[in-house]
């Protein structure tokens, strides 16, 4: 080999020692530029799927896991209040939503997709229930973080289903 090679090969290699007693030393500031990634505890996030399915009568939230094959927990709004009358108030979407949240963060699910679902189809409305709103709220308060909100709600192709009332429509 020629000198010139050998005194880069030397040079190169200082630089490597001197980088790593560096690293043994204290923690070094970032470089210009560079962001320092903080993790927490040093585990990994795990996540969830969160359906929620809010109608006029009802809010049934359930969670799975990311492929969305096995259930983690399922919650409705009448298992949290005892008048039939309130299972689809946003109190009670609120209390199912608490809950779940409990249960996330016991078993170590910090965040979720959510998917929003309505009655649909061709005979019922297309828009969510009064207790999804207040669900989400209730999860997003709970500090379980939120990826995205996806609306899932079926919608017929074409003209659908004959709609009910026969042939001349609805007698009013």
């Amino acid at each position: 080999m020629s000198k010139k090679k050998e005194n880069k090969v030397v040079e190169e290699k200082k630089e490597v020692d001197e980088k790593d007693e560096k690293k043994k030393g204290e923690v070094q500031k970032p470089e210009e530029g560079k962001k320092e990634v903080k993790r927490g505890k040093g585990k990994p996030d795990l996540w969830g799927i969160l359906h929620i399915y809010s109608s006029k009568n009802n809010t049934i939230l359930h969670v799975t896991d990311i492929t969305g094959a096995e259930t983690i927990s399922i919650k409705s709004g009448g298992q949290m209040v005892k008048a039939q009358r309130d299972e689809a108030s946003p109190y009670a979407a609120m209390q199912a939503g608490m809950r779940i949240a409990e249960e996330l963060k016991e078993k170590g699910i910090t965040k979720v997709h959510i998917k929003v679902r309505a009655p649909g189809g061709y005979n019922g409305p297309m828009h969510p229930g009064k207790g999804a709103q207040a669900a989400i709220r209730a999860i997003s308060r709970w500090g379980i973080q939120i990826g995205s909100i996806e609306d899932v709600t079926p919608i017929p192709h074409g003209h659908g289903c004959r709609p009910k009332g026969g042939k001349r429509g609805k007698r009013v």
